[in-house]
């Protein structure tokens, strides 16, 4: 039994490469069964966000569960194996799960420490469990990361004025502009980026925004919580006339801006500089849009360049939280180790309670005038001889679990107790049904 990880983002992952394995957010809970039908998959969970793809899974083989992991996003995606070995990353056993806890608690993420991350890993890993592709496994490792994580942001100061994607962009059109208040803003998209950039814009002060969306209601929703305007995406065009930036964060498959959009409007637009700020993935803004003249695009791999004035404080916040997460580690391995024990501990009880219930009758048997009061009296005590003769026993077999030679110890264990059938059934029928 193996964890095993594979991670596409911004690190080794140019913008055009994560948009080929970018999953839509319609497509996941399918894609979740298609992963868990490989070969040597037991579990599986997918995290699909603008910066970055992350499949986890639980495999009984290591080799074959690493193939069939990066096999199984080549051929959903339609993309050459080849290709994608070179812009994935494969962690497997105790990498993978430091992987999981670093990741959840945003300690891997483009701004160190943001919490956005947290949300989309428990949204990622609820969706996985509905959909029954996990198991005993993944539902304890993700409880735990995702615990550990809250218990980070809850108990240091990596959280504190937390930084999200949204919030560097605006931070980078601050450099730009220095007053907010009579800017003309457009905000393209209702969804939660659009709303984190929403929180930001109005930090700054601005009056003069507009939410504009392909769904009129939802675009009106938003705007009302904000006290903004809200217009229909087929309005976008002719807004984008009189706009000094344009926010873009919608989950369309095609551009929401196109370069004859911008090429368009700019000759009457008497110099007026337009910023464009494209935060989605796929792309929402045409790349080609760079070119023209008087337009600063920026796409989500630029934001990686903003300076976080509070990057030093936030290191040593993650420092606080890279000592829990390795405590988690080390009480989730134990965890690991005991689900082997387990089940021998069980067969242990059993055959002595076995004994004692045959020994109980054939001496009730043999002494028919006993009363009541006495019967219960002795099975009182037959049980207490029982679990007083196995306590040193299971102390020292879940000792043994965390040893290095452990498997073979355990069969010996079992052996001596004779319980090598008992074993093994309650481990296939634990298999069967609960564990994976």
């Amino acid at each position: 039994m193996y964890v095993i990880a594979l991670s596409v983002n911004y690190k080794q992952a140019s913008v055009e490469e994560r948009e080929l394995v970018a999953f839509n957010d319609s497509d996941l809970a399918s894609a979740l069964h298609v992963l868990r039908a490989q070969k040597s998959v037991l579990e599986s969970v997918v995290l699909s966000t603008c910066n970055r793809t992350e499949v986890y899974i639980v495999a009984d083989q290591l080799h074959t569960g690493k193939y069939y992991i990066q096999q199984f996003l080549a051929n959903y995606f339609n993309v050459d194996i080849d290709l994608i070995k070179k812009f994935t990353i494969i962690r497997t056993e105790d990498a993978a799960i430091e992987h999981l806890f670093r990741v959840t608690a945003g300690l891997d993420s483009m701004v160190l420490g943001e919490t956005q991350i947290l949300g989309q890993m428990r949204d990622s890993f609820l969706l996985a469990q509905s959909e029954g592709t996990t198991g005993t496994v993944f539902n304890r490792l993700f409880k735990d990361c995702i615990t550990i994580a809250k218990r980070g942001h809850n108990e240091t100061d990596i959280s504190k004025n937390p930084i999200s994607i949204s919030y560097a962009a605006v931070e980078l059109v601050k450099k730009l502009y220095d007053n907010f208040k009579d800017k003309n803003i457009i905000v393209v998209g209702a969804g939660q980026m659009a709303e984190q950039s929403l929180l930001n814009v109005a930090a700054t002060g601005a009056n003069n925004v507009t939410i504009v969306n392909r769904s009129v209601e939802n675009a009106a929703k938003l705007a009302g919580q904000f006290g903004y305007q809200s217009a229909p995406l087929t309005e976008l065009p002719n807004l984008m006339k009189d706009a000094d930036l344009v926010i873009s964060s919608t989950s369309a498959d095609g551009y929401v801006v196109e370069k004859s959009h911008v090429d368009g409007i700019m000759p009457d637009r008497s110099e007026q500089p337009l910023v464009l700020m494209d935060i989605a993935l796929p792309r929402d803004i045409d790349p080609e849009i760079e070119n023209s003249e008087n337009v600063y695009s920026y796409n989500v791999d630029d934001l990686q360049n903003i300076v976080d004035s509070n990057l030093a404080s936030r290191q040593l916040e993650a420092r606080k939280i890279e000592e829990m997460i390795a405590t988690a580690m080390d009480e989730f391995s134990e965890w690991v180790n005991m689900l082997g024990v387990v089940p021998i501990i069980e067969a242990m009880r059993t055959r002595a309670l076995n004994i004692q219930t045959q020994t109980y009758e054939s001496l009730t048997n043999k002494l028919p005038n006993l009363e009541e009061r006495e019967r219960k009296v002795i099975s009182k005590h037959m049980k207490s001889i029982i679990n007083q003769m196995l306590k040193d026993p299971i102390i020292f077999t879940k000792e043994i679990a965390n040893e290095e030679n452990s498997e073979e110890r355990l069969e010996d264990i079992k052996k001596l107790f004779n319980i090598e059938d008992e074993v093994a059934k309650s481990t296939n029928n634990k298999t069967m049904s609960s564990v994976f």
